[in-house]
């Protein structure tokens, strides 16, 4: 992350104050942490077969063992956590992979030819997934827009994104079959959602509702606003989505559309990826290799699970790494507990 962004980034959480009303949870019991971990190697390709003794992890710059390490890959069962999840919420056990492709909408010149050419890669994308993957697409431009809620209906999906998000109005929508993204947005929040952080709020409160993994693709041209002698800063409302987001074990994966090798507002798409264990990557040239390295990133990840260490409460970092292997470790950097 550039230096100016980082610290304008810090700066702004230092100011902003959380709302009393948000709950900082986690999926902590008494006695363990669970983290999501993708483990990639240099070509993006995941790295199986590793046990807690391949990993070093540290709790605020404390060595911590790792307890146990779980391989969950797209065809196989629910992961434990996700199957006590559902069974403590009373909800079905949610089968296939959910995934939201959230568009940030903006036809400004060095925007609108990445967005049109993201729209036809997801297409194609939807060809690679799963008979039981679920996919709800979202757009933002002057507010959260739901164009679909998770639906396998491939049909339903590439008219979405053919001609919903170019020429259609957005529908109203009721909840789908379980699991469903609608069922737990707030009435009204999607027009109250007058930013891209807020948008992210609003999701993030929906899908830590839903048990399990969820990953948010989000096809995006910035977050956060610049401001001369500042730099950018991200509204007050990125706190609490970022901690909805790592709740709902959400990662996101931040594709950048802008026609740019470098612009001011990708630090904040660079700083939700890396909030919640995903990626940033750009677009703008060879976006094959972008796509490939995310269909590299949902075909499985490790549960890691450690004994919470006796701390005060609040927040603590994670640092997560290789021992004796090579290779890059994505998951959140941070719980709550």
């Amino acid at each position: 992350m550039k230096v100016l962004g980082a610290l304008a980034l810090l700066a702004a959480w230092t100011a902003a104050e959380d709302p009393p009303d948000i709950r900082f949870r986690d999926r902590v019991d008494v006695e363990s942490v669970v983290v999501d971990a993708r483990v990639v190697d240099r070509a993006g390709r995941p790295i199986r077969g590793l046990t807690p003794a391949d990993f070093r992890l540290k709790v605020d710059g404390r060595v911590v063992p790792v307890q146990s390490v779980t391989w969950v890959d797209e065809n196989a069962p629910p992961d434990p956590e996700t199957t006590a999840a559902a069974e403590e919420a009373g909800v079905p056990l949610p089968r296939g992979r959910l995934i939201v492709f959230f568009f940030q909408k903006d036809l400004e010149r060095s925007r609108v030819m990445g967005f049109l050419q993201m729209l036809r890669r997801a297409r194609d994308m939807l060809d690679s997934l799963g008979a039981e993957d679920r996919v709800a697409v979202v757009s933002f431009d002057s507010h959260l827009k739901v164009w679909t809620d998770f639906t396998a209906d491939r049909a339903r999906l590439r008219h979405v994104l053919d001609r919903s998000l170019l020429f259609e109005r957005v529908p109203i929508l009721s909840a789908g079959d379980a699991p469903s993204l609608v069922e737990y947005l707030e009435p009204g929040a999607a027009k109250r959602a007058a930013a891209p952080e807020t948008a992210l709020l609003q999701l993030g409160e929906a899908l830590r509702e839903l048990p399990g993994t969820k990953s948010l693709v989000l096809f995006g041209w910035g977050m956060g606003r610049w401001s001369p002698g500042v730099g950018v800063f991200l509204d007050h409302d990125y706190g609490p989505a970022r901690h909805a987001l790592v709740e709902g074990r959400v990662t996101v994966f931040a594709l950048d559309v802008t026609d740019a090798d470098y612009h001011t507002l990708e630090v904040g798409l660079e700083q939700v990826a890396e909030d919640t264990g995903g990626f940033y990557a750009k677009t703008h040239i060879f976006p094959g290799q972008a796509f490939d390295r995310l269909g590299r990133a949902l075909e499985g990840h490790y549960l890691l699970t450690f004994a919470k260490p006796d701390l005060k409460p609040g927040e603590h970092d994670i640092d997560i790494g290789l021992v004796g292997r090579k290779g890059t470790v994505l998951a959140r950097p941070s719980y709550v507990g």
